[in-house]
């Protein structure tokens, strides 16, 4: 981790605090886009001694749009997409130019392209790209009245859109090997800021400090996940060559629970009066200290700062046999120590990978040939072909093709002047919600947004009116931060996209007024309003349906990993492999959370529906699995042969207890029996090698197990199963 914990704490938690600076990269991508396309644009009519300003809204529209609207995995498809974008916008405009005259065509068409995007979704997210781009140019060019002699200057707009769009996403900001680097430096700064706050905290007692360290495990977390995501084999072997997707990411998966582990054991120990032995406090410091120090990923490493975390960790060895060595019992707080130890060992295994790999390809030529990663993006479809009855997309549609209709009705009646805008709220809060829970939380954070961005707007736009430079400057500085706090907030989001509307508003009718911000206001609510009522009444889908699907999403990810890690004591079994499900498995527990936040927001719901209670076993779940295999040694287990066919029942068992539960909770069986392995419990315990007898702790190793299956069982209880031995 090395020379990265820089002196001062808040430099380093701005570094860190956007991984990789994927969302500045993004944010700044699209607005150097959108700038680009209106000022060529400008310069163009201005050559052409040409007073139009609609083609420069649709060219700083398209390049704006060709940016944040494509979203497919490869970057092939992204590339086809974004020229795909040029023709969408082009059909757009030409659309609404001859439909003009009648405004029930326009109607059709803009139903017509809503449900198609929901219904071809199932292909991919190309067509949400195109109809998004589509439906905003017929509105443009329908609302404008555009004439033939402006058409022209419309597809020139699009053409330079479409060009700084393809340019910005393939060449200016094509470098995703160096976002990976950032954020792998991203995720060391806020592990050094994690291991200084740690060391301050084996060193003294402070209240606030503890709080301040479960934050920072907390984002911590948060980095990984990230990270892991960004991790692909074209990038790595770009940046370095010798290395494999593998090895980084056990590094990161063994780095980020060591650190959890330090946080929740130092906690404990301190409360155990385990601090006491002032050697064990300096031995734990030393064992972070080193660690912090050890620079992972430098080309010109120091081996005596990997060689010092080596002694740290040995020399925590050593007290942990003493320990077990002495003639009274060991005390009960030396688990969490040999915790410690194990996964600090995993932490200097990695790293001395890692550096030995990359020392050896020091003087190796930097060119490397890495052909093109083409991975298909997951066919939808594969599920969907299974299901009985409608396909989802074909529901979502038909949804869509509803709400279409009854947001152009309302769009007339309250807002005659501009009636699709509440069809372009609805289509975008529909967007991504596939329970009603989701569909509500998006439309009020819209909403919300909304009304809090027209009079901070409203405020601004007035203020700034005068000063043409000062407004433009401030339109282009809201389309940055709404595609920066994208991701973060979806409420920030929809207020600046708010703001630069009433500055654009301001800009283009010379002067903006406080009823033409309400009636946004209006037409916001109403859209969002429509996409929840229909999505309650047309094909709903509760939002507690989806949180079981996410649970059982969970647990059928964690049936092969615990079966695996099991397995692995009597068989050839690759455990650190299992790291890849570990990352998978917290990234659908937050899945499960997303997905049941509006019960949780409503108090009267919970004690009926038992969410909380689930979230919290399959917290525990998580937690427990992901520490499976951070605390374990992986290999050279010894112990008697009787011992075999325990294993064989515990690993069918839990695989049994798992299936069982995912049944329950899906509602296909009302009865049924869970394991509780107490028997196979001490048939282990009783026959396991002792430490006398075996370099590896059979019962360690397995604490972790019982951990799992007595949180499957309990839940399994609650939803009314019976408990076995």
């Amino acid at each position: 981790m090395g020379h990265l914990h820089i002196n001062h704490h808040w430099i380093r938690k701005l570094l860190a605090s956007d991984p990789g600076r994927k969302r500045f990269q993004q944010a700044g991508k699209a607005t150097i886009s959108l700038i680009l396309s209106v000022f060529t644009m400008l310069f163009v009519l201005h050559t052409a001694e040409n007073a139009l300003f609609t083609p420069v809204i649709v060219s700083g529209m398209v390049g704006l749009m060709g940016i944040t609207v494509v979203k497919d995995q490869t970057k092939r498809k992204k590339k086809v997409t974004t020229l795909l974008v040029g023709v969408s916008a082009a059909f757009g405009v030409t659309s609404g130019f001859l439909l003009a005259g009648n405004a029930y065509y326009i109607d059709v068409l803009m139903i017509l392209i809503v449900f198609s995007s929901f219904y071809f979704s199932r292909f991919g997210s190309r067509y949400f790209s195109l109809s998004m781009i589509g439906l905003m140019t017929i509105y443009i060019s329908s609302v404008l009245k555009i004439s033939l002699t402006q058409l022209p200057w419309l597809y020139v707009g699009i053409t330079i859109g479409t060009a700084y769009a393809f340019v910005n996403n393939f060449f200016l900001f094509k470098d995703s090997a160096r976002i990976l680097k950032r954020s792998m430096r991203s995720f060391h700064i806020q592990i050094n800021l994690t291991f200084d706050l740690l060391v301050k905290v084996i060193q003294g007692t402070n209240t606030r400090r503890i709080k301040k360290l479960k934050k920072n495990v907390q984002k911590l977390s948060e980095y990984a996940r990230a990270v892991s995501e960004d991790l692909n084999e074209q990038d790595i072997k770009e940046i370095w060559p010798s290395l494999e997707t593998a090895q980084l990411q056990l590094y990161i998966f063994d780095t980020e629970m060591l650190v959890e582990t330090l946080t929740d054991s130092i906690q404990r120990l301190k409360k155990a009066e385990a601090f006491e032995t002032v050697e064990l406090r300096r031995l734990l410091a030393w064992v972070v200290k080193s660690l912090r120090d050890v620079e992972v990923l430098a080309q010109n490493y120091e081996e005596q700062n990997l060689e010092e975390a080596e002694k740290a960790v040995l020399a925590l060895r050593f007290v942990i046999t003493d320990l077990l060595n002495q003639q009274e019992q060991p005390k009960g707080w030396l688990f969490l120590i040999r915790r410690i130890e194990s996964i600090a060992n995993h932490v200097v295994e990695g790293a001395t990978t890692i550096q030995q790999a990359l020392h050896e390809r020091k003087h190796a030529e930097d060119k490397l040939e890495v052909k093109e990663d083409i991975r298909e993006e997951k066919d939808s479809s594969n599920k969907e072909d299974k299901a009985e009855g409608l396909k989802p997309s074909t529901k979502k549609a038909l949804q869509a093709l509803i709400v279409s209709i009854l947001s152009i009705i309302v769009g007339q009646i309250i807002s005659p002047a501009y009636p699709y805008w509440v069809l372009l709220t609805a289509y975008i809060v529909l967007l991504g919600t596939e329970s009603v829970g989701r569909t509500y939380i998006k439309g009020f954070q819209r909403s919300l947004g909304t009304v809090v961005g027209a009079v901070i707007g409203f405020a601004l736009a007035k203020l700034v009116s005068d000063h043409v430079v000062t407004e433009v400057i401030l339109l282009f500085s809201v389309v940055f931060l709404a595609f920066y706090f994208f991701s973060v907030s979806y409420t920030l989001m929809s207020m600046f996209i708010t703001m630069l509307l009433a500055f654009m508003y301001d800009l283009i009718l010379n002067g903006i007024s406080f009823p033409l911000l309400w009636a946004r206001i209006i037409d916001t609510v109403a859209g969002a309003a429509i996409a929840l009522a229909v999505s309650a009444v047309i094909f709903p889908k509760k939002t507690k349906e989806r949180v079981i699907e996410a649970c059982v999403d969970f647990l059928d990810e964690l049936n092969p990993y615990v079966t695996n890690y099991l397995r692995g004591f009597r068989e050839d079994v690759n455990v650190n492999g299992l790291t890849d499900s570990a990352f998978k498995m917290n990234h659908k527990l937050q899945s499960i959370k997303e997905e049941a936040r509006s019960l949780l927001q409503r108090p009267g719901a919970l004690s009926h529906s038992g969410i909380a209670r689930w979230i919290t076993i399959f917290t525990a779940l998580n937690y427990f699995a992901r520490h499976l295999v951070a605390s374990s040694y992986r290999k050279n287990f010894n112990y008697p042969e009787e011992l075999v066919e325990v294993f064989i029942q515990l690993e069918e068992k839990v695989n049994y207890n798992i299936k069982t539960l995912s049944k329950l909770i899906k509602g296909t069986e009302r009865t049924a029996t869970v394991y509780n392995l107490n028997k196979e419990r001490i048939q282990i315990e009783r026959l396991a090698p002792s430490r006398y007898q075996s370099q590896r702790d059979l019962i360690h190793h397995l604490y972790y197990v019982w951990r799992i299956n007595q949180s499957l069982v309990a839940l399994g209880i609650d939803l009314g199963a019976v408990e076995k031995e």
